[in-house]
């Protein structure tokens, strides 16, 4: 039986959540952005009257600005913006108990079980779209396909409001003459890669000998490859929304109100970060077995690095020092005047390859384990304060020797999207 796979994709969410609230700014050019004087000043999220000056989500405030001097900028609202994702989730499952989602605003169907119910995969794409914009007053695009890769360039071909079909017959003439970066996982670095090379659409990949590929890009070539070529067999998932709203890591990143030019400087955000996501994992009796730390330098390189942990865990100490770990290992003499790191602008950490509390169980005849107990307790205990009186209520002692790195509240630095990748 051929798969039906869809991707819905909710247009310019975040700033069509915005204007939904504030009828005021609808037909005016809205970005949803950080805040420029914290130096988390880039473009989140943009509505279509927007997209016709060219702005582009993650440049800077001011780059917009100059490309759109009547740009509408409004700060974030992510408990919002949960929200909204959780009522499309309810839609989607109407009609398929088979839903990955991709972010907040984005997520893959398999409704190749549902088409005796409701119909084509066209007709569910369109009574989706419809049902997205009766009921939550924004629009999507959604694609379909007979695999994920094509329905996700699907939803992304015609914006805002639309269907794309994308089948077997006619890939070649719909997918393969677009630029190979329009391909999921083509970044800018492989882009240029590939561009180097003479390719330069998606068809140009498809037709290169695969071996080829490999010998330019290792493994992650012949994925890419198979992807232009239609060959991708990867399920899927059937949505758990006990996993913090089906997100499969649990992260918090910040740019930081001043470069970090110290290992110090880095402790201090490494441990803010850190406490933000084993509270996070313990509200959700989750516990990370990996753990990754991303990196941005003040020339917006970004680099990312990830280890697996002695344990699982849940207890901020233990994620915090794995981070510094990391860090230590991979960016040697930082700060340091023979070193060749620059100063960092952005940090953030993330607790990946999560199982649940009751899955996980450590005997307690050894002290070490003891001791982790008793920390695990007085972390908890800090929850509580947290809940009831705030975040700065209690502080660990090395905050006080920065407070203005300190003074950034992790809770607004969540990081929503969810990880696909999956070597097919």
């Amino acid at each position: 039986m051929e798969r039906v796979i869809l991707h819905s994709d909710m247009n310019g969410f975040y700033a069509s959540v915005e204007c939904l609230y504030n009828p005021d700014i609808r037909d005016k050019p809205v970005a949803v952005g950080g805040n420029a004087e914290q130096r988390h000043g880039i473009i989140l999220a943009k509505n279509e009257l927007a997209k016709k000056y060219q702005v582009k989500t993650g440049e800077a405030l001011w780059q917009a600005r100059q490309k759109c001097p009547g740009l509408v900028i409004v700060p974030p609202n992510y408990k919002r913006y949960l929200e909204f994702a959780r009522l499309s989730r309810a839609i989607y499952n109407t009609y398929t108990d088979r839903v990955e989602p991709f972010g907040l605003d984005e997520a893959w169907l398999d409704v190749g079980g549902s088409i005796q119910l409701f119909g084509s995969g066209e007709s569910i794409a369109n009574d989706i779209r419809r049902r997205i914009y009766s009921e939550l007053g924004i629009t999507a695009s959604v694609g379909v396909s007979f695999n994920k890769i094509f329905a996700k360039l699907g939803s992304d071909i015609k914006k805002p409001d639309a269907t794309t079909v994308i089948t077997r017959e006619n890939f070649r003439e719909t997918v393969w003459p677009l630029p190979v970066e329009d391909l999921l996982y083509v970044g800018p670095a492989t882009k240029r890669k590939l561009n180097n090379y003479g390719i330069l659409t998606i068809g140009d990949l498809a037709g290169t000998e695969c071996d080829v590929v490999r010998g330019w890009l290792g493994k992650i070539g012949v994925m890419l490859w198979r992807y232009a070529n239609g060959e991708d067999s990867s399920t899927v998932s059937v949505f758990d929304a006990s996993r913090e709203d089906g997100i499969k890591s649990i992260g918090n990143s910040t740019t930081t109100p001043r470069d970090l030019v110290t290992v110090d400087d880095v402790k201090i955000t490494v441990w803010l970060l850190a406490e933000s996501v084993a509270a996070r994992l313990r509200k959700h009796r989750m516990m990370c077995r990996t753990l990754q730390l991303h990196l941005r330098d003040n020339k917006l390189f970004t680099f990312e690095r990830q280890c697996a942990l002695r344990t699982a865990t849940q207890l901020a100490s233990e994620i915090a020092e794995a981070g510094m770990e990391l860090f230590v290992r991979h960016c040697p003499g930082f700060g340091q005047p023979e070193g060749t790191q620059l100063p960092l602008r952005s940090v953030g950490v993330r607790a990946c390859d999560l199982l649940r509390e009751n899955e996980f169980e450590q005997l307690s005849m050894f002290p070490e384990e003891i001791r982790r107990q008793k920390h695990m307790a007085i972390e908890r205990t800090m929850d509580d304060i947290h809940r009831r009186y705030g975040d700065k209520s209690v502080v660990r002692g090395m905050m006080l020797e920065d407070r203005a790195l300190s003074r950034v509240n992790p809770r607004e630095h969540v990081i929503f999207p969810v990880g696909w990748l999956r070597a097919n």
